[in-house]
């Protein structure tokens, strides 16, 4: 019975990862089919936090085809919401999309991640992954006041995330870059440093701030790992050597999140 059980978790990673591959390749064809793929991501996000489905995961998630294709179904997750991301931007700025319905319902969420990181009107944030349309970096700042630097290795998506700003009114607030970190400056005035759940990098994101970000700065990871890893990518490496930790219970969240402070050198 188990051994059945394992079958029919199998198939529902390469079914999900087959309508989503296929519906990429009918959006690029027409465009209306990008409503088909937005529903579809939204019961990728359902699966991943279904009680059953991570059950599921605790028995078969180290069975080598479940690992396979559980990375297989990110990869493909990953190119869809890029995707739906441009496409969302392209038609907000075309007036076919309300932006300000998008940043209300994110409202309540990130108002909870601003009060419990003290993010505020006098907070520098600097958001690593920001994509091609920035509703969390929009939401900061609409929210708290703070400033925003958005950061993408996507020079499209940058320049998307600028045109959906200056529509939203915001472009005093926030700004996009596709520097490197090494080059912005605005690393050392941050005071809160967001790294995106689908930055795959991210140890070598850590190692690259770790000496350029000011001994104040909370750096707040998004990432997911076990059944999450399937539409975020993970984190699986202890980092208490160099960074003071802090988890954050999220289990009804897509992603999981981790609070990194540096460590203070001992006297």
């Amino acid at each position: 019975m188990k051994e059945k059980e394992k079958y029919k978790f199998l198939l529902s990673l390469k079914l999900l990862e087959y309508e989503i591959k296929e519906l990429i390749i009918y959006s690029e064809e027409c465009c209306v089919c990008f409503e088909l793929l937005k529903n579809k991501l939204d019961d990728l996000c359902q699966f991943v936090i279904c009680e059953e489905n991570l059950n599921q995961w605790e028995l078969w998630g180290c069975h080598s085809e479940i690992k396979e294709h559980s990375e297989k179904l990110r990869e493909v997750s990953v190119k869809a919401l890029c995707a739906m991301e441009k496409y969302q931007s392209i038609c907000t700025c075309n007036n076919e999309l309300n932006l300000s319905d998008y940043i209300n319902t994110l409202s309540n969420s990130v108002k909870r991640e601003l009060d419990h990181f003290c993010i505020d009107d006098t907070s520098k944030v600097l958001f690593i992954g920001s994509g091609a349309f920035p509703t969390s970096a929009l939401t900061i700042a609409q929210e708290a006041g703070a400033k925003v630097v958005g950061l993408d290795i996507d020079n499209e998506a940058v320049e998307l995330a600028k045109k959906v700003t200056k529509f939203s009114g915001l472009e005093s607030k926030v700004k996009f870059s596709s520097e490197s970190l090494y080059k912005l400056d605005f690393v050392k005035e941050a005071t809160h440093i967001i790294i995106a759940s689908l930055v795959r990098n991210k140890l070598e994101v850590l190692d690259s701030l770790r000496t350029n970000i000011n001994m104040n700065a909370k750096i707040i990871l998004r990432y997911g790992n076990g059944l999450k890893s399937a539409f975020n990518y993970p984190l699986e490496k202890d980092l208490s050597p160099d960074w003071i930790e802090t988890k954050i219970s999220q289990s009804k969240n897509i992603y999981d999140t981790i609070m990194l402070e540096k460590s203070r050198p001992l006297v």
